[in-house]
């Protein structure tokens, strides 16, 4: 039996590398943009295996759409947009919105001091 994979926390940061689309929805579409791109990352998340976890959220004020999500190497991207199931459901998006991702690379980890008790 196969285990699921865990999504935790660890002290020190490892080298993870996250991609961070923030996705500006047309007006009236951020539910629409939300359903894209939730359907682009669970599509990911079921068949490559530089995907780590994945992060959705919607703006409270109904503009925008955030995905922040990590993969184990940046050349995960090139994979991802290499698959053309990838690449046109990641096209929807363009009728809802515009959107721009970038990759980041964790430099720094910052937790709270513990409290004095």
């Amino acid at each position: 039996m196969t285990s699921a994979p865990k999504a935790e926390f660890a002290f020190a940061p490892q080298p993870t590398v996250f991609v961070v689309n923030v996705i500006h929805a047309h007006p009236g579409k951020q539910e629409e943009a939300f359903r894209i791109i939730q359907d682009v990352v669970h599509y990911v998340a079921e068949r490559k295996e530089g995907f780590l976890w994945s992060n959705l959220s919607k703006s409270t004020d109904g503009k925008t759409v955030v995905n922040i999500e990590a993969i184990r190497d940046e050349n995960n991207v090139d994979e991802f947009f290499a698959d053309p199931a990838f690449v046109e459901k990641f096209k929807m998006l363009d009728a809802v919105a515009d959107s721009e991702f970038h990759i980041y690379k964790v430099n720094d980890l910052v937790l709270p001091r513990p409290l004095n008790g």
